[in-house]
């Protein structure tokens, strides 16, 4: 019997070691020995431009004149964002703004309430 641990991803059993990974051969998922690098996957953290921690239902306003693409509007400073949901992504706030509608934005251009 091996004595190495299953993967995480698919519970197979035939995963084997890779200098200082495991690998599993079926799905080919990688992950460290010591799990370091599963616990950062899961524990992303989403900051906005003064560092301040955000999560879905926050409050935010917009911190610079947003061009929107494909518009001739714009979402101007000062522009308040209610209920905010955190997605991943390049735009990674998902929100409905009054007047404008659904959009996303991206977190270094907002500040928390």
């Amino acid at each position: 019997m091996s004595s190495l641990p299953n993967c995480p991803q698919c519970k197979s059993e035939f995963t084997y070691e890779d200098g200082a990974m495991y690998v599993c051969p079926e799905c080919a998922h990688e992950w460290s020995k010591d799990g370091a690098s599963d616990n950062a996957e899961q524990a992303k953290v989403w900051k906005d431009a003064n560092g301040n921690v955000l999560q879905d239902g926050d409050s935010v306003t917009v911190i610079k004149d947003l061009k929107i693409k494909g518009s001739s509007s714009v979402v101007k400073v000062g522009t308040k964002v209610k209920n905010i949901r955190l997605i991943d992504g390049d735009h990674d706030i998902d929100c409905k703004i009054d007047g404008i509608g659904a959009m996303q934005l991206k977190s270094e251009f907002v500040k928390k309430v």
